[in-house]
């Protein structure tokens, strides 16, 4: 299926680009979360017409998303877990978690832009992690996991 990208897509392409994906991936994922359209000649037409004032609103997106990874780069955030003699969690600390204390320290991050590429954090210890705030914008922050007795 032939489709409009209405922003930058991650392995995909760039704002306007036109490109051929699966038919389940354009119907269940990026046409209903505003991703893309349906590449119609009339879509084409509604796009051109309106490229400027997305290519705007992308721009301002990227501005404030890279203002917002200033004030987040290098934060250190303190996660306490029951811990084993060991140094061993009782459980883990996952990006829910991670998401929660930054909520907590008043940054509003989505858990699901927390990246984790070793999984949970299963140990007391120190961790750099990454924030995907955009495509284009990644924040770095200390998880500093203590253990309670």
């Amino acid at each position: 299926m032939q489709i409009i990208l209405m922003e930058k897509v991650v392995n995909l392409g760039n704002l306007g680009d036109l490109v051929n994906v699966k038919p389940g991936y354009a119907r269940n994922f990026l046409i209903p979360g505003g991703k893309a359209k349906r590449a119609t000649p009339a879509a084409m037409k509604e796009f051109e017409v309106k490229r400027a004032e997305l290519e705007k609103v992308a721009a301002e997106k990227l501005a404030a998303c890279q203002a917002f990874a200033e004030k987040l780069n290098g934060v250190v955030v303190k996660v306490a877990r029951k811990a084993g003699v060991d140094g061993r969690l009782f459980g883990s600390v996952t990006n829910f978690d991670v998401a929660d204390a930054l909520k907590a320290q008043g940054f509003d991050v989505e858990k699901s832009s927390v990246r984790m590429p070793m999984g949970p954090i299963k140990t007391v210890s120190e961790t750099s992690l990454e924030i995907a705030l955009h495509t284009d914008v990644m924040a770095t922050i200390t998880v500093a996991v203590v253990g309670e007795s």
